[in-house]
């Protein structure tokens, strides 16, 4: 009984690292004349852009969700192709009081914001 526990147990450890094994062979690095280049300093980029978009730039508090992923925003013709970048943002508002943890994207093509969701101001 005990050979066949060990023997179950190195059979489907082998056949997790394969499968891995096999999950990193298939991806292959993202197409960059679909998507640009990757943005190393997205969080730069992202923070650039910010400061033009809120009320008080300087209060806001980010938290990073993810690393950028390859990706489309948009359907049919009006489809672009960047990084998805997605965070939550808490900033004062007009009236000085932080709004609250809010989610937003943004896609980034060649060191800029493309396109956003998530802002409505």
């Amino acid at each position: 009984m005990k050979a066949f526990v060990r023997e179950s147990l190195i059979c489907g450890l082998a056949l997790g690292m394969t499968f891995a094994g096999s999950l990193n062979a298939q991806s292959p690095s993202p197409d960059t004349a679909r998507y640009g280049p990757y943005p190393a300093h997205y969080k730069e980029i992202i923070m650039q852009w910010l400061n033009k978009q809120l009320i008080d730039p300087d209060s806001a508090r980010i938290e990073w969700s993810e690393e950028p992923k390859p990706s489309e925003m948009g359907k049919g013709s009006e489809a672009v192709s960047g990084y998805l970048v997605n965070f939550t943002v808490n900033a004062r508002n007009r009236f000085g009081a932080y709004t609250g943890k809010q989610k937003h994207s943004v896609l980034i093509r060649n060191g800029e914001v493309i396109k956003s969701m998530g802002f409505g101001y």
